[in-house]
This record gives C-alpha cells, structure tokens and sequence, in this order.
C-alpha cells in the first residue's frame, strides 16, 4: 500500500519543514539587526570623517576613496586645501586616493583653479595658492 502524500505536521519531513521555517526566520531577523547597526556604524564613520575633514560633505567614505582608483569623483577643493602654498603637478599626485588619476585629469583640475582664480600660475610647473 503505497504511502499518504500527506505533509502534516505529524510527518518526519513536516516537522523538519517547520524548523527550517523557523530557522530562516531567525535568520532574516539575525541579518535585518545586522544590516541595521551596520548602516549606523557607517553614519557614525561619516560624522568622525566630516570632523576630522577626511570625507566630502556628501558623506563620502573611505569606499569613495578607494573608488578613485578606478574613475571615481574628487573634491578638487579638498584636494587643493591639502597642498602646500606653493606647488608642483607632482604634488598634486602625492595627495591620497590621487595616484592613478591620469596626468590630463590632474592638469584640468590646476586650469579649473587658475580660472577660479584659487591659484596662480608663477612658472611653468610651478604654481601657488591664492588664499
């Protein structure tokens, strides 16, 4: 006689449904509670990086700079604060997150400054920050 396809609760196989329910359950709570202090742990990040003047206003992270590398966006300004009053393309390079900007990139962001008016041109190669 063959077997009932019943899947009560009763059964070997339903019971071990009903704890692999439960389990996934737990699971799903588990990992919303993580993703929750995970998201606050991040603002708390952004908020220490705003302070120290390590992130953009947008709240950008060390993610952000890392993402440089590969063609993500840079605060020029920020950038320009960190140099020395007088510099060269080359130290513009030295600044973090920097190094593998092509050379194109970098002259552009010294023009946007020369034509802002946040630098001057004092010789070829050479240049110096207004304020």
């Amino acid at each position: 006689m063959p077997r009932s396809t019943k899947s009560g609760s009763g059964s070997a196989f339903g019971q071990f449904q009903q704890q692999a329910r439960g389990l996934l359950a737990t699971l799903r709570k588990e990992i919303r509670i993580k993703e929750a202090e995970l998201e606050r742990l991040k603002e708390d990040e952004s908020r220490l990086g705003m302070v120290t003047g390590r992130v953009s206003a947008a709240g950008r992270t060390a993610r952000a700079a890392r993402g440089a590398r590969s063609g993500g966006r840079i605060n020029w300004r920020t950038v320009l604060e960190q140099l020395p009053k007088q510099f060269k393309a080359s130290d513009v390079r030295g600044v973090r997150g920097l190094k593998e900007k092509r050379p194109s990139e970098i002259f552009a962001a010294v023009t946007r400054w020369i034509n802002t008016g946040a630098v001057k041109r004092k010789s070829r190669g050479l240049y110096e920050r207004a304020s």
